[in-house]
């Protein structure tokens, strides 16, 4: 079994700043791609950052130049450091992360269960 913890939201003024971890525990061979989502109530779930096993990353438009995604391979751990923070940017965050837990099972994609981020204007 495989779990995700994330950290790390809060509530900050308009152009403030967080930083979110998602730690992953249990069984796990290999750990592939990590990504955030971020979702608000009646909208669908959509993707902030993905960082690959080789560390190539991709950010939403609107959050390039704002926000980073890093991970720390040693501690099964996936940062995402946003900086500028806009009222926009309120939302539920998520972490997947795309685990193997033996050699034989296939990746599978593991959720956290969300940690919120609210930025006042």
């Amino acid at each position: 079994q495989v779990q995700l913890v994330e950290s790390g939201g809060g509530v900050v003024q308009s152009g403030g700043s967080l930083r979110l971890s998602c730690k992953a525990s249990g069984r796990i061979y290999t750990l592939h791609a990590w990504s955030w989502y971020r979702q608000t109530p009646g909208k669908q779930r959509e993707l902030v950052a993905s960082i690959t096993s080789g560390s190539g990353t991709i950010h939403l438009e609107s959050a390039k130049g704002r926000f980073t995604i890093s991970r720390d391979n040693a501690k099964n751990t996936v940062y995402l450091q946003m900086n500028s923070l806009k009222p926009e940017d309120t939302a539920g965050y998520y972490c997947n992360a795309k685990i193997r837990e033996t050699w034989s099972n296939p990746i599978t994609d593991y959720w956290g269960l969300g940690t919120q981020v609210t930025v006042s204007s």
